[in-house]
C-alpha cells in the first residue's frame, strides 16, 4: 500500500461530522468505515490511504459496529493513526499490535499551578532552560532513574504506585490517572530481554519525535463549570508532558509482530494487509501480547509519572517554593495508544465486553461513568489534546455521545497532515527555532531537525479538529491553552 497515492473509494456523508466507507466496497469487510471529520478534513484525509486501512480493519475477525476514525486520522502502521476498533473475544475477536502502535501508553498529563503568567513571565526564559537541562530529552537519552531487572518487573505489574511508593508523587496523582496508572493483567515474564535492557535507565525520559514538555497559558474558557471542577481559569500557567513507554514499548511492540506474523494462518483467517498482523484474543498469543502491552502501558505511566516530578523540581528551584505551594496538581492523564477491555452497547441495546484499540485515539467518557473520578462525575472525563508547538492545545470533556458512536474515544491532538521528511524539506535552512521565539514561544531541542519536522505546518489545525468532535457530540470544549515554552528531543 502506497500511502501517499490517496483514497479513491467510497466515502457517504451520513451527518455533519461523519462519512460512512460501505462494507459493500469490499467483500472482505464485516461492518463499515466511519470518519469523523468535516468537508474541509475529509478532503485532506483523502490524500493519503488512511481511509483504505479504515476499510482494513473492518475485516478484522470479531469487529463490532464500525471500524472508526478520528478526526487527526492520517496513515500509520497497519491501523491509520487515530483509528478505532473493538472487538468481542466470543465471536473469535482479535487483539492486534498494529491497533495499539508501537508506542504503547504514549499519552498526555495535564497539570496545573496556582501561577498567572505575568508572574512567570520574567522567568520563563530561565524555566525553559532548566526543564530543558535537567529533563532527559532525545533519542537514546539516559535518565537518572535506574530499575534493575527485579525492579523493573515490579513496577510494570504495579504501574504509577510503584514509583508514588518510592517518594515521586502522590496518592491523589493515582486517581488522577486514566486506569489509576495501572493494568491488571500486566505480566512482565511476557516481555523479553532486550526489552528490559531498553527499559533499564528510560522511565523519566521524554524521547524524541512529538514527544514534548510544554509550559502553557490558559488563553480561553469555554465550559466555565467544567473549567471550574478542573481548576483552570484564564492566564494560568500549565504544564502539558507528551510521552509514552519510550524503547521498551517500541521493543514489545516489535517482539510481538514477529510472534503475530504467522497468526492468520494458524487460525484460519487472512488479513489484507500484513501489517494489521493479529491474533484472538483468546489465543495463547493474544493472551501473552496482552501481558506483555499492559506491562508496557504501566511502564509509560510512570514515565510521565517521574516526568511529573522531575517538572515539580525545576519549578520549585526556579521559583524558589514548594511544588506543592505552587499548587501543580495533575488534572488528568489519558493515554493515546492502549487496547483495553470495556463494557460497552454493540446494538440492539446489547452491552458486552469488548477489547477497544485506541491508536492515537483518547478515552473520553461521559459524566457518571465509573472508571473517572469522584470529582469529575458531573462533567465527565477530561480530555487532552495537544496541538503543535506553535499554535494551541485544547482541554475537552468526554460527553454521552461517544459511548452511543465511538466506544467512549475521542481525538487525540492536531494529527499530522506532513510527512516528517516533507516537514524537514520544507524548513530548509529555516531555524524554527527562532521562528517560535519571535512569536513568544521559547523552543529547546537537541537539535534543529527535531523542531522542523514538528514545526506548526506539518499539522493540522488542531481547533478544527476540536470542533469536528465537540460539534459531533462526543467530547465538549472546555479551555484552550496556548503554549510559551517548550523542550523537545
Amino acid at each position: 500500500m502506497a500511502k501517499n497515492s490517496g483514497y479513491t473509494g467510497p466515502l457517504e456523508q451520513v451527518g455533519a461530522c461523519q462519512w460512512r466507507i460501505p462494507k459493500t466496497y469490499r467483500q472482505d469487510m464485516r461492518v463499515d468505515g466511519l470518519i469523523f471529520a468535516d468537508e474541509s478534513l475529509i478532503a485532506q484525509i483523502k490524500k493519503d490511504q488512511g481511509p483504505e486501512q479504515v476499510v482494513n480493519v473492518a475485516t478484522l475477525p470479531g469487529i463490532q459496529k464500525a471500524s472508526l476514525a478520528m478526526p487527526d486520522i492520517h496513515w500509520g502502521y497497519g491501523f491509520a493513526i487515530g483509528g478505532v476498533a473493538a472487538t468481542d473475544p466470543e465471536e473469535g475477536g482479535v487483539i492486534s499490535p498494529g491497533g495499539v502502535g508501537y508506542d504503547i501508553n504514549c499519552g498526555v498529563r495535564l497539570l496545573r499551578t496556582n501561577l498567572s503568567w505575568e508572574e512567570v513571565k520574567p522567568r520563563i526564559r530561565q524555566l525553559v532552560d532548566e526543564l530543558f537541562r535537567e529533563i532527559p530529552t532525545g533519542v537514546g537519552q539516559r535518565g537518572r532513574f535506574l530499575f534493575d531487572k527485579p525492579k523493573l518487573s515490579r513496577l510494570m505489574e504495579q504501574g504509577s504506585a510503584y514509583v508514588v511508593e518510592q517518594g515521586w508523587g502522590t496518592v491523589r496523582d493515582l486517581g488522577f490517572t486514566e486506569a489509576e496508572g495501572r493494568l491488571d493483567g500486566a505480566d512482565p515474564d511476557r516481555v523479553s530481554d532486550r526489552a528490559f535492557t531498553r527499559g533499564y535507565d528510560q522511565c523519566g525520559t521524554l524521547g524524541s519525535g512529538n514527544h514534548f514538555l510544554e509550559v502553557q497559558v490558559v488563553d480561553r474558557i469555554h465550559d466555565q463549570e467544567g473549567a471550574d471542577v478542573m481548576g483552570l481559569r484564564e492566564g494560568q500557567v500549565t504544564v502539558l508532558i507528551h510521552s509514552g513507554s519510550r524503547g521498551l514499548g517500541y521493543q514489545v511492540c516489535d517482539d510481538y509482530l514477529g510472534v503475530f506474523k504467522g497468526a492468520p494462518m494458524r487460525y484460519g483467517f487472512t488479513l489484507p494487509d500484513p501489517q494489521l498482523a493479529c491474533a484472538p484474543v483468546r489465543s495463547p498469543e493474544g493472551q501473552s501480547y496482552l501481558g506483555a502491552m499492559r506491562a508496557a502501558a504501566n511502564y509509560a505511566w510512570c514515565n510521565r509519572q517521574l516526568l511529573t516530578h522531575q517538572a515539580r523540581e525545576v519549578f520549585a528551584r526556579v521559583l524558589g517554593t514548594p511544588w506543592e505551594s505552587l499548587g501543580m496538581d495533575l488534572v488528568y492523564d489519558v493515554a493515546h495508544n492502549i487496547a483495553k477491555f470495556e463494557h460497552h452497547e454493540v446494538g440492539g441495546g446489547v452491552s458486552k465486553q469488548v477489547c477497544v484499540h485506541r491508536k492515537g485515539a483518547t478515552r473520553a467518557f461521559p459524566p457518571g461513568h465509573p472508571e473517572i473520578p469522584a470529582e469529575y462525575q458531573k462533567i465527565g472525563q477530561p480530555v487532552i489534546i495537544p496541538g503543535s508547538m506553535g499554535t494551541a492545545s485544547w482541554v475537552l470533556a468526554g460527553l454521552p455521545g461517544s459511548m452511543e458512536q465511538t466506544f467512549g474515544t475521542t481525538c487525540h491532538g492536531a494529527g499530522r497532515m506532513m510527512s516528517r521528511t516533507a516537514a524537514v524539506k520544507l524548513a530548509g535552512d529555516r531555524r524554527i527555532d527562532k521562528e517560535l521565539d519571535a512569536i513568544g514561544i521559547i523552543a529547546r531541542a537537541r537539535g534543529h531537525k527535531g523542531l522542523a519536522e514538528e514545526q506548526p505546518a506539518a499539522y493540522k489545525d488542531v481547533d478544527q479538529v476540536v470542533e469536528v468532535v465537540d460539534k459531533a457530540g462526543i467530547s465538549k470544549k472546555v479551555a484552550r491553552l496556548r503554549p510559551v515554552g517548550v523542550i523537545k528531543g
